[in-house]
């Protein structure tokens, strides 16, 4: 691993078993910019990128840390400056697989947690991304640590469950009844719990709040259920639309505040909602979809202020083109194109979604709070 920055960036390095080094084939580049407050400064970036990416191996890694609260406006100018760069560099290395992002970081923020995610493969398909990491101390994990998934049973809820399963956790599994077998062979293989429940039917909040209370509380709950309805606005039905908010919005709406009203939501939890590049990007044929993802932005953003007052945290994952069976239902064409239309030009995995939501459920991303992580292989729809 190549590191350019102060020390303390080197021993955070060194703290996540990176070894450092000034050749290659390099596994993963760091480069700490948030000093730079200067069209001048901003030739680091190609000084120490410009060898650099060329002794990148392939599958590699390249981090850029800009500044968090630029002091003046042309220190922020700057910031933004590596962002675009950033995204630009990704545009180039998704062609050999290997990855670019950017950290917005804040001066005292702790670097362990975004390290050992953004240089390893547990980050393979997020690229061309912005993350602003807080100043914000850790929080000790419980030594019983409960999770809450939803839309457990199957794709990228199953693979959640067995992700936070390799942590440790004991995870309370939750689908509709249609799933039951599904779900409860999934709750035994990972020694948890399964519950099925219908989200949209009247009462499931407080039965879902009621059975968390019995577990203990939720330390991470993953808002991961959803369904598409999809067409074009003119030909939807009233039906249609409303089935997809009912559950990809209001549900989550109702099962937080159940979750609040009763205290369910232990301290310090971390709270994952399951977005969409749809919902930032928009696309045809899913405004009832793209209109429910939106909102979950939004709330977040909104909601992360509540929650930080707890040492609580809540974010959303926003995956592209990720194969599933719903993925493998599309018609071959239009499902080859969807797995090119990225930086990468493959299409992603559940485990891709499962380790960034693992990755934000950890004690200590405190730092990252009510933001959007793109997990698409830096998609080309939306920013």
């Amino acid at each position: 691993m190549l590191v350019q920055g102060p020390g303390a960036l080197a021993e955070a390095v060194r703290a996540q078993g990176g070894l450092l080094v000034d050749r290659g084939p390099l596994d993963a580049v760091v480069l700490d910019t948030s000093g730079c407050d200067s069209v001048a400064a901003l030739r680091v970036l190609y000084d120490a990128l410009h060898p650099a990416v060329r002794l990148l191996g392939a599958g590699g890694r390249v981090l850029l840390l800009a500044a968090g609260v630029p002091p003046s406006p042309q220190a922020a100018a700057c910031a933004r400056a590596v962002e675009g760069f950033t995204r630009s560099l990704a545009k180039e290395l998704g062609r050999r697989g290997a990855t670019a992002n950017c950290l917005y970081l804040e001066p005292g923020a702790a670097l362990d947690a975004p390290l050992a995610f953004f240089c390893s493969e547990r980050s393979a398909y997020v690229c061309g991304q912005a993350l602003h990491w807080q100043a914000a101390s850790a929080t000790a994990r419980p030594a019983r640590r409960i999770s809450v998934v939803t839309g457990a049973a199957g794709g990228i809820g199953a693979a959640t469950v067995r992700r936070l399963a390799a942590e440790g956790d004991c995870v309370l599994c939750v689908d509709v009844p249609q799933a039951d077998a599904a779900l409860r062979a999934l709750a035994a293989e990972t020694s948890g719990e399964a519950l099925p429940l219908d989200l949209t039917a009247p009462g499931a909040p407080a039965q879902l709040a009621q059975a968390v209370q019995r577990a203990g509380g939720a330390d991470v709950l993953v808002h991961n259920a959803g369904i598409t309805r999809d067409r074009s606005l003119g030909r939807m039905s009233a039906q249609e639309w409303d089935q997809v908010l009912d559950l990809n919005l209001r549900a989550i709406l109702a099962i937080d505040a159940a979750l609040d009203a009763a205290g369910a939501l232990n301290a310090a939890a971390r709270e994952i909602c399951l977005a969409s590049i749809s919902g930032i990007a928009g696309n045809a044929g899913q405004a009832n979809y793209a209109a429910s993802k939106a909102g979950l932005v939004g709330y977040v953003a909104a909601r992360g202020q509540q929650l930080a007052a707890r040492g609580s945290t809540v974010n959303a994952v926003a995956p592209g083109f990720i194969e599933t069976a719903m993925t493998h239902a599309i018609p071959f064409m239009v499902r080859t194109v969807g797995r090119r239309l990225n930086s990468l030009r493959q299409g992603g995995r559940p485990a891709d979604v499962a380790e960034a939501i693992a990755f934000l459920a950890r004690p200590e991303a405190r730092g990252c709070n009510g933001q959007v992580l793109r997990v698409c292989g830096q998609s080309w729809l939306g920013a």
